[in-house]
């Protein structure tokens, strides 16, 4: 396999990146624009191997993204790379659409040139919308409406329709799949769990959105990987896989846990005025990957929030 990882120095792309280390891949080709989501530090130790390769560049060019697939005889592309922050996606929606839905499209065309074994569009689960906090009964599954709320969710679910068309009309060999919130090393300190534990390490307000009452399904970044990996290697072309946990947490609660894990006083947290159409619950029904792929996740949250506080502290002592 050689592999193309776009978004490779950001969260999950870094993750995944490591992964790959582990399997006999010929090439992996690390892709980034290295902006504020993308460090380049994160694959220092991965960069020391021979299949490496990191080349800097903005998925939405067009020309430089067929040149290294050409180039790098390419047959398989991870797409991580997404401006993924809600509220930058509020103040500046234009650099959301340009990196999310014309640097998909970007890699599509190349692919239609240059065809590969799989094209597989890494999305979110925020394409559904939200769910009602007082129905715990429902969940989206794949066959649900795209209902997006921000910018942000708009220009994935965009994405994802784009990539999907391209499977249909031109018969390239796409998979999507649409994730709950992950957490673990390696994520930007914007997001909400790193964030919330630089902050308590310092002793400092943790502000949380109005109450404190919305809900968030997590998911070890590990895990995601995983998933991504099975439907690579095992998934139906033209199909889109929900991946979750089923593992809900008000945000409240989980800034709680953070605390508790750093020793840190509960008189900490604050509360800020909420953002516009701030999506309520997320929960989503991962029953198709489960039964057609064999995937489960691994990592219990707690053992999983203990190790990432970990990894922070450690990462902040460096």
């Amino acid at each position: 396999m050689r592999i193309m990882v776009t978004g490779a120095a950001g969260f999950i792309g870094t993750n995944y990146v490591y992964r790959l280390l582990k399997t006999d891949a010929e090439r992996i080709v690390c892709y980034d624009a290295l902006t504020y989501a993308g460090c380049l530090a994160n694959l220092d130790e991965a960069r020391k191997d021979r299949r490496v390769l990191f080349v800097k560049g903005d998925v939405a060019d067009a020309q430089r993204v067929d040149s290294v697939i050409r180039e790098e005889e390419v047959d398989t592309i991870v797409h991580f790379a997404a401006e993924s922050h809600v509220d930058r996606s509020i103040e500046h929606p234009e650099v959301f659409l340009q990196t999310n839905i014309m640097g998909t499209h970007a890699l599509l065309e190349a692919c239609r040139v240059r065809p590969v074994r799989r094209l597989h569009l890494v999305s979110t689960d925020e394409v559904y919308g939200d769910l009602p906090l007082d129905r715990p009964d429902l969940r989206f599954t794949e066959a649900s409406p795209l209902r997006p709320s921000s910018p942000y969710s708009a220009s994935k679910a965009s994405a994802d329709l784009l990539a999907l068309s391209y499977h249909r009309t031109y018969s390239l060999p796409i998979t999507v799949s649409r994730c709950t919130n992950n957490y673990g090393p390696y994520q930007v300190d914007e997001k909400l769990i790193p964030k919330m534990i630089s902050l308590a390490m310092r002793d400092e307000e943790l502000p949380l959105y109005g109450s404190g009452d919305f809900v968030r399904d997590w998911l070890h970044v590990d895990d995601h990987c995983s998933a991504i990996d099975l439907i690579i290697k095992k998934g139906r072309n033209g199909e889109v896989y929900n991946v979750g946990a089923n593992n809900e947490w008000k945000n409240i609660d989980l800034v709680r846990l953070i605390l508790k894990e750093l020793n840190r006083p509960e008189s900490l947290i604050t509360y800020a005025r909420d953002r516009p159409g701030h999506d309520r619950r997320y929960a989503i029904d991962s029953t198709k990957i489960r039964k057609e792929l064999g995937w489960v996740p691994r990592v219990e949250f707690r053992q999983g929030i203990r190790d990432t506080v970990e990894w922070y502290l450690k990462a902040k002592v460096k």
